[in-house]
């Protein structure tokens, strides 16, 4: 999947299961807006949403699994997966950059400042918002037809995605109600209903594809008939989840005492920083220029290159879901709070550790995934034998796009750094320039690889932008704010390549060495590979990481030991 229309985290076609808002567009990581005073119930709360986050990456992780064992690698897939992308492009395009920059902090200014605790302010911002969503939702299921000619090339089903497109489309109110109650919610300090409401949309989309197997017959592709039970089953049973989602935060907003009542009218405050607003659009339509020349050369190679595609960059963003994420979510509020003190020194301190963190993690899941790749992909995509060859090709383009995943990471990092010094311009410049280093590579696929292997291309190319978007990053915020500490991630990234290259050869070595595993299915035996190989690869990248002396492994190490040593036997005197 590309990266880009949101800041690159994979942006709104990522989405197969809901995200948190926080984590589309980095200037909504509203904890850094809450006063100081707050700043203890944050803490108290992160755990719970680490834990909201895990779980919702692995129910959304298992409803992707399920949704390509039910439709494959086909047509049908890619235009089911393209027009649910829509929604998310739609509403980042109009609202969700605003949102971000404009309407959320000075809520936060209003609860602070307005004799009312910014009430009045918050139902203005609710019913202007509302009615901006429901006339784009009008207007983008009119629009339909274009919608999908935009992100379906002539060769792909476009018919069949514009019809997918009118029943997934409503999405983008509930997408937009949804944020708005979310940031609201977390400005109060409320964060638990928020953090798990994607997990209701998963649950209600597991529970879609179980009914869309028991209707009988098929999809009907081509000509499309709209009153087919089972598009209809998928395309509204996918925007029900949404709705789920949404309406699920109201008994959270009833507790915060919050009660809507329509109030008309512009608040002048609103004007204030038009400018933040216009960059973040800009970082949105930048973005999407790159998903549409993905999605037209994906759906323009093979049929299920972009399913493909999309899967495999699901699978890349479960480890930085799970442990990128929460490392930014700690940082953020810390560096938002150093800049606008001025402690230039402090933010440089987060951005270092944030870096050789995101490097220890990240990189060595980077070389296991290099290694094993189609093994992965066969092992979770593989459920159905005829299924077997679009997971390993899925598996396949994992392996070539996992030397992307730090880049990635780091990259959103440093976005943070900028953001958090109230810049929304340089961020949108480094879109810019990552999309210009993406397009000629995604339009030299078609003319150097054939039509099966386009899809690899593909993500290599998003990896390759995503190394390019970091070290120009990293450039931009040595000029900005001076020596960045590059030596110190160097010597980190180093010792940690050296010592997860090391394990993953050796466990792919022993994995060879063991023969083949296919005996009894190829879905066994990937399965066999896959951990064998982590059963080898950990404990050697621990003691690699350990020789080298990477120091960034001990709070880990140090957080291990005290857990043994809860389990000790005790001596026959000890108490």
């Amino acid at each position: 999947m590309t990266a880009p229309i949101g800041p690159p985290i994979g942006g709104p076609v990522r989405r197969f299961y809901t995200e948190p808002v926080t984590e589309i567009f980095p200037t909504l990581q509203i904890a850094s807006s809450v006063p100081r005073k707050e700043d203890g119930s944050i803490g108290r709360s992160s755990g719970m949403m680490a834990i909201a986050n895990l779980v919702s990456r692995i129910t959304g992780f298992l409803r992707q699994i399920v949704l390509f064992a039910v439709l494959g690698a086909t047509v049908l897939n890619d235009s089911y997966t393209v027009s649910n992308t829509l929604p998310n492009i739609v509403y980042e395009f109009l609202i969700g950059g605003v949102l971000s920059s404009v309407m959320i902090p000075l809520l936060v200014r209003a609860q602070n400042e307005d004799a009312d605790g910014g009430e009045r302010y918050t139902r203005r911002l609710f019913t202007l918002a509302g009615a901006a969503l429901l006339v784009a939702t009008a207007l983008s299921m009119l629009a339909a037809p274009l919608l999908t000619s935009l992100y379906v090339s002539p060769s792909g089903n476009r018919e069949l995605a514009t019809a997918f497109a009118y029943l997934l489309l409503p999405q983008i109110l509930f997408y937009g109600l949804g944020a708005l109650m979310g940031a609201l919610l977390n400005t109060k300090g409320s964060f638990g209903a928020f953090a798990w409401a994607p997990v209701l949309n998963n649950i209600v989309v597991l529970g879609v594809l179980g009914v869309y197997l028991a209707v009988p017959g098929e999809i009907s592709l081509d000509p499309v008939r709209m009153g087919d039970a089972k598009l209809l089953v998928l395309g509204l049973g996918t925007t029900l989840g949404i709705v789920a989602q949404t309406v699920v935060l109201l008994p959270a907003m009833r507790r915060s005492g919050f009660r809507f009542r329509p109030v008309w009218g512009w608040d002048p405050r609103m004007s204030a920083t038009g400018g933040l607003a216009l960059w973040a659009i800009a970082y949105v339509l930048i973005g999407a220029i790159g998903l549409n020349v993905t999605t037209q050369v994906a759906t323009a190679a093979d049929g299920g290159s972009y399913v493909v595609y999309a899967n495999s960059w699901l699978l890349l963003q479960v480890p930085y879901g799970v442990l990128g994420v929460s490392l930014l979510t700690a940082l953020m509020p810390r560096m938002s709070r150093a800049a606008a003190e001025g402690r230039t020194s402090a933010v440089l301190d987060d951005l270092s550790l944030g870096s050789r963190l995101s490097i220890v993690f990240l990189l060595p899941l980077a070389a296991l995934f290099t290694a094993f790749g189609p093994a992965i992909g066969v092992a979770l995509f593989g459920l159905r034998s005829s299924g077997i060859e679009g997971a390993q090709q899925i598996g396949l383009a994992l392996a070539c796009s996992a030397f992307g995943l730090v880049p990635y990471a780091i990259t959103l990092l440093q976005l943070r750094v900028f953001y958090a010094l109230t810049d929304s311009r340089t961020p949108a410049l480094i879109q810019l320039f990552t999309v210009l280093v993406k397009v000629p590579l995604l339009l030299l696929c078609p003319a150097l690889l054939p039509p099966e292997e386009v899809v690899l291309g593909l993500v290599a190319a998003n990896g390759l932008s995503f190394v390019a978007g970091a070290v120009v990053g990293q450039v931009l915020l040595r000029r900005r704010l001076g020596s960045v500490r590059s030596a110190e991630v160097a010597s980190t990234g180093w010792r940690t390549l050296v010592a997860a290259g090391v394990a993953a050869a050796v466990a792919r070595g022993a994995v060879l060495l063991a023969g083949p595993m296919n005996a009894v299915s190829p879905l066994a035996g990937a399965w066999i590979q896959v951990v064998l190989g982590c059963i080898v690869w950990l404990p050697l990248t621990v003691v690699g990481l350990r020789l080298l002396q990477v120091a960034e492994l001990e709070p880990v190490t140090r957080r291990l030991a005290g857990l043994a040593g809860r389990f000790k036997p005790r001596r026959g005197g000890d108490r």
